[in-house]
């Protein structure tokens, strides 16, 4: 396996044969020496090599961790494509035209040829330290957020001060002086896994989205590839975050960052794995190299400001963001709009949904009671050049007029997990994390999640249901390409004790959710969501009378030759390393109920003909003299429930043909018209049409069959807009005919029998039309080291609890725009990893059982230094 791999001299000898064959394209320096006295290397990449430092760069660092070999190897591969493709590639042709790449392909060459020689696990450089031992960690020897250590012998050794090592200052110097890096890619191994850059902060930065995109792009490409997921994750809390790394020291000096955890192992088999990492991150790093333009930092334009949602429905959304001034003449700037389904999602053309040069957009026929993301960037159409990316939005759709919605969290004492040579399974419940798998430790782990249906109707019909888990540690779990996980409904009757791992393994499974992940599918950092099937929806609703539903999450029960683990970590938001109240499993449930149902009958009816007026009957068709006889009924609606309190989910008009006396060629209306209008021939001609009800029909269709005129939406409005006003609701029967004159042709459509007599159905639910009341006195103060909020509830029955939102950038009008805080009917909450010294808003949301929201409640946090 190894012998495949190369030197770091051979690595060398290949970029400066590079260099001397192609001088137009590569360029070979040294940028420094090691302790054992060998050369750093930088190669630059780019056409038209002379002007190389004024274009703007990519920096690329591989192997500072010596026994993670990926970097180097995917140094040498990218150059290999380029020398072979770029003749005819007009992606290489394009990237490099427009921008520089700078390779260090080997940023710890000691320690890579003690790793490749002597002991394959080394991970530092070779410095001697004082205590007799080897070795300063490259990747915590760098300045921001440096940690002294008295440990040298540790794998994580710092190292006595920031750039101590040649390899680091080298790295520094070469930065400091290429004032042209947009973009820094330092690439690791493992994990299969984006790490962008933070600033020791759990707050979102104002470039976060740009490199959650620059990384969901990248991830793309490499899943078009080899179909394998990347995750994206930046360091949520209590996580601690890296000190003293070079992805932190580029991004101190204004460069958008990450790190790429490339493969499942250090050192990949190198025919069945390493060529496939090099082959699928090839594209990944071209894709980047074309974003460098867009952020390069003496050029870079203005990102769009203020974007948000200034309305949200049920299958639309209405965007808005500030006038874009940066440009003198506006016709030159367009915008970009991107919508995902998932949050960390890429930007790239299929899933743009417009291009504008307004400042304000709208989007529709989305889905009701769902989540959207949306991205905006300004483009130049002269130049070509992006803006980088607005923070992005989120928003959740409202629920249908037929819909309810439910999101539960599992029981903490009742969700963990059980691992077959555990002596204590009862420990795992309730705190830190789920494990998922097998490995040589713990044998074989199934988790299981018990979540509360108290709250749901018993009667509720279940439309969409979503469990979704937050994927955390991929890197130290080591999950390999084999194998796959799956949720399963428990059937209720097969559960015993929840903490035995016979009793959990025993369980019998009543439906399987939606696809199973594979391996490969498995990420760090982004939301695995497994989506109910109708039939699943079934299985899920036949939980409802026990009260909880019990899943088991299960994954590979083998492992194969060689391999210690299969095993996956999730998150469950308690204990010491979970992430709180944003990162809990839920279950979203999206459902309705069986609608009740009311028949009205008419409190008048009347036939208008050119001739008169007959009260009591409904005809309708053509006189002795081709002239129309119209029909028309009123009802009241006064023994509705109160509109406020009722959702109308359908509405229908039903007629029974009595007599017919006419020709097939005319065809019957029924319009929804005035309940006031006057019921005179002239009058009626003259009629205002508010909506079409249903389909016209036409005689044959009336033989021996009830017609039933079905509402459409903007009836079914313009219906409850007078049931709110307590106004009548009339109609009118018109006939038509193909033919220029038609005579004698008329159908009676009413019996005083109940049973052949006009009816209007309406069919409706039980539902709260407007939120309860805002909350009132929301106020802040520095807690122990916390933002506290507190707000005083409204007194309504019908209060629910509240949501508290944080945005760093706007002000949010939708609950699901920012991290949630809190959810729930207490009156406070603290803001456990927010930073005292960063502006945001927080904003409050009250909400009922359907839930409508309230207009939000925003607080505008300043911290007490910032002027």
């Amino acid at each position: 396996m190894k012998q495949l791999y190369h030197s770091y001299d051979e690595a060398v000898a290949l970029f400066k044969e590079l260099e001397s064959r192609r001088p137009d394209l590569f360029r070979t320096e040294v940028i420094g020496q090691t302790w054992e006295k060998r050369e750093i290397i930088a190669v630059t990449i780019t056409q038209n090599i002379e002007i190389a430092d004024t274009k703007p760069a990519l920096f690329f660092t591989g192997t500072i961790h010596a026994r993670e070999w990926i970097g180097l190897e995917l140094a040498i591969g990218f150059a290999q494509y380029v020398d072979r493709n770029i003749a005819y590639d007009h992606i290489v042709q394009e990237a490099l035209e427009n921008s520089t790449i700078y390779m260090v392909p080997c940023a710890n060459p000691d320690g890579f040829e003690y790793s490749r020689n002597h002991f394959s696990f080394w991970r530092k450089n070779r410095r001697q330290n004082a205590d007799g031992s080897y070795g300063v960690d490259l990747n915590r020897n760098f300045p921001v957020g440096f940690v002294k250590s008295n440990n040298p012998s540790s794998n994580v050794y710092g190292g006595p001060a920031p750039f101590s090592e040649p390899e680091t200052r080298a790295i520094r110097d070469f930065v400091e002086s290429h004032k042209n890096i947009a973009i820094a890619l330092d690439y690791h191994s493992q994990g299969n896994v984006f790490f962008p850059a933070h600033d020791f902060r759990h707050e979102d930065t104002i470039d976060t989205t740009d490199m959650n995109v620059l990384c969901a792009n990248m991830a793309e490409e490499i899943r078009k590839i080899s179909d394998r997921e990347y995750g994206i994750h930046q360091g949520k809390p209590p996580t601690k975050l890296i000190s003293g790394s070079g992805r932190e020291f580029y991004y101190s000096k204004g460069i958008i960052a990450s790190v790429v955890e490339v493969g499942t192992r250090n050192i990949s088999d190198y025919l069945d794995d390493m060529i496939e990492h090099i082959r699928e991150h090839i594209p990944a790093l071209l894709t980047c190299l074309k974003e460098v333009p867009n952020y390069a930092i003496k050029t870079v334009m203005p990102r769009p400001e203020n974007f948000r949602a200034t309305y949200v429905g049920i299958d639309n959304v209405t965007l808005e963001w500030e006038p874009y001034s940066c440009c003198k003449d506006s016709d030159e700037i367009y915008f970009e709009i991107y919508r995902s389904r998932r949050e960390k999602s890429y930007c790239r053309p299929f899933n743009l949904i417009g291009l504008t040069q307004a400042n304000r957009f709208s989007d529709s026929n989305l889905q009701s009671d769902s989540p959207y993301f949306y991205h905006i960037r300004a483009v130049n159409k002269k130049s070509g050049q992006k803006s980088p990316f607005a923070p992005v939005l989120a928003i959740r759709t409202h629920v249908d007029d037929d819909e309810f919605h439910r999101t539960y969290f599992p029981i903490p004492d009742k969700t963990g997990y059980v691992a077959q040579k555990s002596k204590d399974n009862a420990s795992h419940f309730g705190v830190n994390s789920l494990f998922v798998g097998v490995n040589e430790t713990k044998g074989i782990s199934y988790s299981v999640i018990t979540i509360p249906l108290k709250t749901i109707p018993k009667n509720a019909v279940i439309k969409r249901a979503r469990l979704r888990l937050y994927p955390m540690n991929r890197v130290g779990v080591t999950v390999e390409k084999f194998g796959e996980w799956d949720v399963g409904i428990v059937d209720p009757n097969s559960i015993g004790d929840l903490t035995s791992f016979k009793d959990v393994e025993a369980m019998k499974i009543r439906s399987y959710v939606g696809r199973p992940t594979l391996s490969n599918h498995l990420t760090q950092g982004i939301w695995r969501s497994w989506e109910f099937s109708e039939v699943e929806c079934k299985a899920l609703q036949e939980q409802i009378t026990n009260e909880q539903v019990v899943f088991r999450i299960e994954g590979p029960k083998t492992l194969s030759i060689g391999r210690t683990s299969q095993m996956m970590q999730w998150d469950i938001g308690y204990g010491k390393f979970g992430g709180g109240l944003a990162f809990r499993p839920h279950l979203e449930i999206t459902y309705t109920l069986e609608p009740n149902r009311m028949e009205l009958f008419p409190k008048q009816s009347f036939t208008v003909c050119a001739d008169g007026i007959e009260d009591g009957k409904i005809l309708s068709g053509f006189d002795s003299d081709g002239k129309k006889i119209y029909a028309t009924f009123d009802f009241e609606l006064g023994s509705l429930p109160d509109w406020e309190f009722m959702q109308i989910t359908r509405a229908y008009v039903v007629l029974n043909p009595i007599k017919v006396y006419a020709k097939d060629n005319i065809r019957f209306h029924l319009e929804m018209i005035d309940a006031d209008a006057e019921r005179d021939y002239e009058a009626i001609k003259a009629r205002r049409i508010i909506e079409n009800i249903g389909y016209d029909v036409s005689v044959s269709e009336l033989k021996n069959q009830e017609q039933v005129f079905v509402f459409d939406t903007y009836a079914i409005q313009e219906f409850g807009n007078r049931l709110r006003d307590k106004k009548s609701i009339a109609f009118l029967l018109r006939p038509s005919s193909a033919q220029k004159l038609t005579r004698n042709s008329v159908i009676e459509w009413h019996s005083s029998h109940p049973e052949f007599t006009p009816k209007l159905v309406i069919e409706y639910l039980h539902k709260r039309r407007r939120p309860v009341s805002p909350v009132t006195n929301l106020s802040f103060k520095i807690e122990n080291g916390k933002v506290r909020l507190s707000w005083k509830n409204p007194k309504d029955k019908d209060f629910k609890g509240v949501f508290v939102i944080k945005n760093r950038f706007r002000k949010p009008i939708s609950p699901y725009d920012g991290d949630k805080l809190y959810g729930g009917p207490d009156d406070w909450t603290n803001d456990d990893f927010g930073a005292l010294d960063v502006k945001k808003y927080y904003a409050v949301f009250t909400y009922d059982d359907v839930p409508n929201f309230s207009e939000p409640v925003i607080l505008e946090y300043q911290p007490k230094n910032s002027g």
